[in-house]
């Protein structure tokens, strides 16, 4: 009787000290997509199980698009050590329909975080073309990108650039965004569309866009702060956009010169 009481007496503080184990273990952390687009939000632990290692690093060496690379085995050996590892960008090159496509993601971090390996949060997607492509082809070289299809989807363009929002705001996408009134904005999915050769004016589908970046951005920041820069266009990607580049235009009227004249 004593021996059966001694064993379930064990087998209680066995079972106890393991539930207790299994309780104290700090929990891995998950992360889920904010938006449509399948990457910003996720941390880079879950990006490198949906699609492996990366084949290089990078580490931006100025506020101009100037990189360093490194194979992942030095980076992962080495470089990291020297350098935050939220500034190192995972590489990813693809070839479709004969045109190279690199992938780089970007990170951030929890600035409450006092681990010394903190978790990193994809923040941006960079993704260039070589050689550049017209505008109507990203979506067939690029499944992340899905420009909304609405007239009205809020669009806007600058000399070397065109920039498209879609889809509702999602108040989580604001933890991995740097600006200082975040909190005081709706951030929503949006695509960057770059053009180093500039782009024309009027816009068309035929344009030539060199990279795209996917992002979290405010179209309330844009209206309030940017509208200095970011000139409202028709969504490029609607079919009205398509049926008014069709439509013959109007001659434009050559002004003529005013004569000024000394006062």
């Amino acid at each position: 009787m004593l021996l059966r009481l001694s064993i379930h007496t064990i087998f209680s503080s066995l079972l106890l000290i393991s539930i207790t184990g299994i309780w104290l273990q700090t929990p891995a952390v998950l992360a889920a997509a904010y938006f449509e687009d399948g990457y910003l939000g996720l941390t880079q632990t879950e990006l490198h199980q949906q699609l492996g290692l990366p084949q290089a690093v990078r580490d931006r060496k100025s506020a101009l698009r100037v990189f360093t690379y490194y194979a992942i085995t030095d980076w992962e050996k080495y470089f990291r050590k020297l350098v935050s590892p939220e500034n190192g960008e995972d590489v990813y090159t693809y070839t479709r329909d004969g045109i190279e496509i690199r992938y780089s993601f970007s990170y951030t971090v929890d600035p409450n975080d006092q681990n010394e390996d903190r978790t990193l949060f994809v923040r941006l997607v960079d993704i260039e073309f070589s050689p550049a492509v017209p505008l109507a082809q990203i979506p067939t070289l690029v499944p992340e990108f899905h420009p909304s299809e609405d007239p009205a989807s809020p669009s806007f363009r600058s000399n070397i650039w065109v920039l498209l929002f879609k889809g509702a705001p999602s108040p989580q996408a604001r933890f991995i965004v740097k600006e200082t009134t975040r909190d005081k904005l709706e951030w929503t999915l949006a695509y960057q569309l770059f053009s180093l050769q500039g782009l024309p004016d009027p816009l068309t589908t035929k344009s030539l866009i060199d990279r795209v970046e996917i992002s979290t951005q405010s179209v309330d920041l844009v209206k309030q702060r940017q509208r200095h820069t970011h000139d409202p266009i028709l969504n490029p990607y609607s079919r009205e956009f398509s049926q008014h580049a069709l439509a013959p235009q109007p001659p434009t009227a050559k002004k003529i010169p005013v004569p000024k004249y000394a006062e």
